[in-house]
């Protein structure tokens, strides 16, 4: 006898495109996550990072910007298979850059880990990150306090834990501290 296995459907940059405005979602290996509303905590930890990486950018007349989400990420070029919604992209090579959003890697992504997602941060993206070349990755997780940075050396993650408490050096700029002391959570 032989079994009749369900195929589970795979979506594409297409579909992801096609969803209804107002829907939050991210494409990941041909399947889509749905993502609910941010928190206050999750909006101030995003807009406190966004504007200390802007003005630190922008102090330093750096070609890279800053997007927050909702900013459409299609990681790899030949790939239609993976959008992502980073809270936070930075990205130094303009040529990246399209009407859409980014094609490609960006140099830094922040995510603010949420409830319903810390999995899919620490799991799923962490790998997904390292394999498209992302320079640096953080995950900031409120409800543990902590933040975990993940810098690319060669071709593996070199990861260091620190806390909320902590001033903590971007790894893809020689003199960007940021001091999580000022958010006054």
């Amino acid at each position: 006898m032989s079994e009749v296995l369900a195929h589970a459907n795979i979506y594409t940059e297409e579909d992801y495109y096609n969803l209804p405005e107002n829907v939050r979602a991210e494409l990941i290996d041909g399947q889509i996550y749905y993502m609910s509303a941010p928190s206050r905590i999750h909006q101030e930890i995003l807009m406190f990072l966004s504007k200390t990486i802007a003005n630190y950018i922008d102090s330093k007349k750096f070609p890279c910007k800053v997007y927050p989400a909702p900013f459409a990420v299609k990681l790899f070029s030949a790939d239609d298979r993976n959008v992502v919604e980073p809270d936070i992209s930075v990205i130094c090579d303009p040529n990246k850059l399209t009407n859409r959003g980014c094609t490609g890697a960006p140099d830094w992504i922040v995510e603010i880990v949420s409830p319903s997602n810390s999995s899919h941060d620490y799991i799923r993206k962490l790998n997904l990150y390292s394999d498209a070349g992302v320079r640096e990755y953080w995950i900031v997780n409120p409800m543990n306090r902590s933040v975990y940075v993940y810098f690319l050396e060669e071709d593996k993650f070199r990861t260091t834990a620190y806390t909320l408490q902590d001033k903590i050096k971007a790894n893809i700029y020689n003199d960007l501290w940021i001091d999580f002391t000022e958010l006054d959570l």
